[in-house]
């Protein structure tokens, strides 16, 4: 392990016309910039799901709970087959489907769901991990102020790292030919984007991910972008659904998947605002003191071993 860090856990198949009605409802749950937490049912993501994103503190850090709302299956990190020709120890990210791959043995992988921001979807094939950084400081590059001055001019002169920083508890910096691609897989001040495209960013995990990633992976790490038509061979078709997440083609409704593909989409597109904010985050002080994880005594500490 890296550094050290303890979690804190509290003391206590339709129509067209139907399959568009769902949708719908589900774009109504939706809100700019990532969206509302999923309806999960009365039980909500399994224990050992929401487990995995409670609070950690992280040096200096309260890294905030995951609502989870958020934790839908193609958003949590779990361990499946991997069916790719990719070696076990490359990171895989597919930014099309939204998950990341790290491969291991025996023809298996840990999966993560991913946001991904305008800067990730302009880079695909091989890179290396050549630096690794700790809550890293964030700026946008001149080039990225000059281009979208109304959401990087705010933060031209940069962001140190911290709760309110875009790239989150860690960064990984992907290299090519010795050279800094200024492709990043890193965390998130805002976990309502994950699975979700955004305005800004390039590959964004749930912190709790991005911790168990950065611990995994060394120097040197080999890293692997899909294309569109890698990502379609491997995972199927994919279409962004009214909440802004992905949803497998084939399991919508003949007549849904032949409107979809005259470009008759039968739903509002989602609308990403700008990611760089933390607005829309549980990491704040005030997030923080309404579910009482500001309070020593109201939390009991676990050990990460």
């Amino acid at each position: 392990m890296k550094g050290t860090r303890v979690i804190l856990l509290p003391a206590a198949a339709p129509s067209f016309r139907s399959a568009l009605a769902l949708m719908s409802l589900a774009l109504l749950a939706a809100c700019g910039g990532g969206g509302a937490p999923q309806q999960m049912g009365p039980s909500g993501p399994p224990p050992h799901v929401v487990a995995m994103y409670q609070t950690v503190q992280d040096g200096e850090y309260t890294i905030p709970a995951v609502n989870p709302g958020y934790l839908v299956p193609q958003n949590v990190r779990q361990t499946v087959s991997y069916n790719g020709p990719d070696l076990p120890g490359t990171i895989v990210v597919d930014p099309h489907a939204r998950v990341l791959y790290y491969v291991e043995e025996g023809g298996m992988a840990t999966r993560y769901g991913i946001a991904v921001g305008r800067e990730g979807r302009g880079f695909t094939g091989a890179a290396v991990i050549s630096r690794e950084a700790e809550w890293p400081r964030w700026q946008p590059t001149a080039n990225m102020v000059r281009t979208d001055p109304e959401v990087y001019g705010p933060y031209r002169n940069g962001i140190e790292g911290g709760l309110d920083n875009p790239l989150g508890a860690r960064a990984l910096y992907l290299y090519r030919g010795g050279r800094d691609t200024y492709y990043r897989i890193h965390g998130t001040n805002n976990s309502s984007t994950i699975g979700r495209a955004t305005s800004a960013g390039c590959i964004r995990l749930f912190n709790q991910d991005i911790l168990d990633l950065y611990d995994r992976v060394p120097l040197g790490t080999p890293v692997k972008v899909r294309t569109l038509e890698e990502s379609i061979a491997l995972e199927g078709q994919m279409v962004e659904g009214p909440d802004g997440l992905m949803i497998p083609l084939a399991s919508l409704p003949a007549d849904v998947q032949n409107a979809i593909a005259m470009g008759q989409t039968p739903w509002p597109p989602f609308v990403a605002e700008s990611s760089i904010s933390p607005a829309n985050s549980i990491g704040s002080a005030e997030g923080l003191a309404a579910a009482g994880l500001n309070d020593p005594a109201a939390v009991t500490v676990v050990p990460i071993n």
